[in-house]
């Protein structure tokens, strides 16, 4: 993953980092202002040796007071010291409870115990540790052995006091609070993580790529209105979204297919656009003067006549079993060079007729005549339409919605295809989020940056409504005559008359 990758994670569940962070905060807090306070006050005694004054004395003394320190620092927590000191103060308690109040240490190499008490009460924790050390000051001496003059070789002296501490030591309210804010954060982080890892949806067009290492030919903006304006290029040209079906014809173009531009457009499972892309984008190549053919070759649930406003009861179908001609259910639509062949009647046999020898002569004599071919096929994992169909054109293109298909789906898809021959020409991303760290278009808007698109209008226009641009049909046509028009001005008429 690179860094971009965990920004997006970040962005993505930056909801459940923040919720869990102030969880784990609050959770601090309550623990920590439900505890009741307590004080710890320390005292310390050094150990000393009573030798002679030699330096040999001196340093014999040194070394085994060191080697008796940690005698004396487990004698702490006994009942020989502590009973005393319970018996001076009247605490009514035993020795063992008493004991898990206090702690003794030693620092290494040094010959002074530092004994401290912990107790809710500042006071009460001051007044132990002194009795403590007092106590174990007259406990030592006694416990060692004698020297011959009589006393004890030993000697603790006490060389500091305790006093009552003025804040407890316990709770730590500000390092608990960044602890429990740390432990949520690092908490958040790891189910972002998590949830991003169990993800198997491809969401972006990186995703696409690295399953089915094609070329992203354009990313299709998600549209909350898509279904009420399925045309988009057409009902709206001037739109953002209708500008990336004009990229998608771009980057279309520059393929290199071996001099055929034949392409069946399918997906992997239905619902993903496929139908409004193609259509959309056959539209786009008429405004560009392209002579394009848009067949519907989805034969089991067509579309396109539909969506276009045209009489399907004829088409495909019904070429392909020699019961008409082409040229008598391909019309021209829009006024621009776009001719549309609807699917007709549901065959029984949908996956054989399309995978016929007719359907491959059917292709070779539109790619002749026309410059793009474009077969909207239905989706590939439920049927093998697709996949049978774009062995005889020049590749198949891949809607993949954003967010929808998964990854599974997608390379199932891409099997299909692999494993009858055809190929792969690239994917279309559609429904791509608009906002959000999913967004293709993050950092520019779905305005691509609030440039937009908008024409300036004259005074005398401004506040009448404005009409999409039609384009021009360019003066070089397809072969009429093959297609059943005796004339262009029949076929610009057919057209006109199925728009209306």
């Amino acid at each position: 993953m690179e860094l971009s990758d965990y920004i997006r994670v970040l962005r993505k569940n930056w909801l459940v980092i923040v919720v869990l962070t102030l969880v784990g905060l609050g959770a601090a807090a309550a623990y920590s202002l439900t505890r009741t306070p307590v004080y710890e006050s320390s005292s310390s005694v050094a150990v000393s040796t009573q030798t002679g004054g030699t330096a040999s004395d001196i340093q014999q003394g040194a070394n085994f007071a060191q080697t008796r320190i940690n005698t004396y620092v487990g004698l702490v927590k006994t009942p020989i010291v502590l009973n005393p000191v319970i018996a001076e103060l009247d605490l009514g308690v035993t020795a063992e409870s008493l004991a898990e109040k206090v702690t003794a240490s030693s620092a290494l190499n040094t010959t002074i115990i530092t004994i401290t008490v912990s107790d809710a009460d500042a006071v009460a924790a001051a007044d132990l540790a002194n009795q403590i050390a007092a106590s174990l000051s007259t406990v030592v001496p006694e416990i060692e052995p004698q020297i011959e003059e009589g006393g004890s070789p030993i000697r603790l002296t006490r060389v500091s006091d305790a006093q009552p501490a003025l804040a407890p030591a316990s709770p730590n309210v500000p390092l608990n609070l960044a602890l429990g804010a740390l432990v949520g954060l690092a908490l958040g982080i790891g189910i972002a993580v998590l949830r991003t890892v169990l993800d198997n949806k491809v969401r972006t067009p990186r995703d696409a790529e690295q399953i089915t290492s094609s070329p992203s030919l354009g990313a299709i903006a998600y549209d909350a209105k898509a279904k009420e304006r399925p045309l988009i290029v057409h009902a709206d040209p001037l739109s953002p979204r209708a500008e990336s079906f004009r990229a998608l014809r771009t980057n279309l173009q520059f393929l290199d297919m071996g001099g055929r531009a034949s392409f069946v457009i399918t997906s992997s499972v239905p619902s993903e656009g496929k139908s409004t892309t193609t259509i959309n984008l056959a539209i786009a190549l008429a405004d560009a003067g392209k002579k394009v053919a848009l067949l519907d070759t989805d034969l089991r649930k067509p579309k396109v006549a539909e969506y276009l406003g045209l009489e399907g009861g004829v088409g495909l179908t019904d070429v392909l079993i020699g019961r008409t001609r082409i040229g008598d259910v391909m019309l021209p639509w829009g006024g621009r060079s776009l001719f549309v062949l609807p699917a007709g009647k549901i065959p029984p046999n949908p996956s054989e007729l399309l995978g016929s020898k007719q359907m491959g002569t059917l292709l070779d004599v539109l790619e002749r005549d026309f410059d793009v071919v474009l077969c909207d096929a239905p989706p590939l994992l439920p049927v093998t339409d697709a996949a049978i169909l774009a062995r005889s054109t020049s590749g198949a293109i891949l809607v993949a919605s954003a967010g929808k298909v998964t990854r599974h789906q997608l390379e199932g898809a891409v099997v299909a295809l692999h494993t009858v021959g055809a190929k792969v020409a690239g994917f279309v991303m559609s429904m791509v989020p608009t906002r959000g760290p999913d967004s293709y278009y993050s950092g520019y808007g779905y305005g691509y940056g609030g440039y937009g698109y908008v024409q300036e209008q004259p005074k005398a226009a401004r506040g009448r409504k404005r009409k999409a641009p039609v384009a021009v049909v360019p003066d070089t046509a397809p072969t009429f005559g093959e297609l059943g028009f005796d004339t262009r001005r029949e076929a610009r008429d057919a057209g006109d008359s199925a728009v209306r």
